[in-house]
Order: C-alpha cells, then structure tokens, then sequence
C-alpha cells in the first residue's frame, strides 16, 4: 500500500495482496519509522455514507463506506474518490507503470493502458 499526499489530497493506491487482506479483514496499515517516531497509514472498512480521513496520534485513516468496498473488493472498479471537508480522497488500485521502475510491480493490478 501507497499513499501520495500533495496539497489537500491523499490518495491510497492498493496492490493486489493489499485489497485481498482488507477484503478478509477490513484493515490494513503500514508504518514507516523516522527515528524516535512513527508515521502508520491505514485503510478501514465503516458503516459510512462516504469517504473520510482522520490523522490521530500519528495515524492517518482512510475510512471507506462498506457498500463502497464491497463493490471495489469485488469488481473490476478501478477507485473511488470524495471529500472530506476540503480534503480530497482517493482510494484505487495500484496499476503496473507503462514506464520502467526500479521498484517491484509484481502484485500490482495490469495496466489497462499497456493493451493499447
């Protein structure tokens, strides 16, 4: 799992392995560590009506509607996207890149542009 915050957004990108797990569980969180600290980026399935986020004692929340997730667990939906306050939310899959990365890409979703 992958988030990129720019400005008033935050968008989530999930591999393959990553929706599975929250499909079964409805969570998932990564850390990342800065010395004495600890940044946790999360997703979590709720009884909501639309996309929220929370940032608490260094936590950042992806709430996701259940309806929502259902429907992204298990069609070929690629993400959905709202607002919280001014806020911007994203939530999709994480696609191959058409270009070459460094990084591994192996659980990553095909990239439907790569028929073409």
């Amino acid at each position: 799992m992958k988030i990129r915050i720019k400005g008033n957004s935050l968008r989530y990108r999930l591999t393959k392995t990553d929706v599975e797990q929250f499909s079964q569980t409805g969570y998932i969180e990564e850390t990342i560590n800065f010395g004495s600290q600890t940044l946790i980026y999360s997703v979590e399935r709720r009884e909501l009506g639309s996309l929220m986020a929370t940032f608490d004692h260094n936590k950042i929340t992806l709430l996701m509607p259940v309806k929502m997730a259902t429907e992204w667990e298990t069609t070929d939906r690629v993400g959905f996207e709202g607002f919280d306050n001014n806020l911007f939310l994203l939530i999709e899959k994480d696609f191959k890149c058409l270009d070459n990365v460094a990084e591994d890409q192996s659980d990553n979703y095909p990239n439907p542009l790569a028929k073409l």
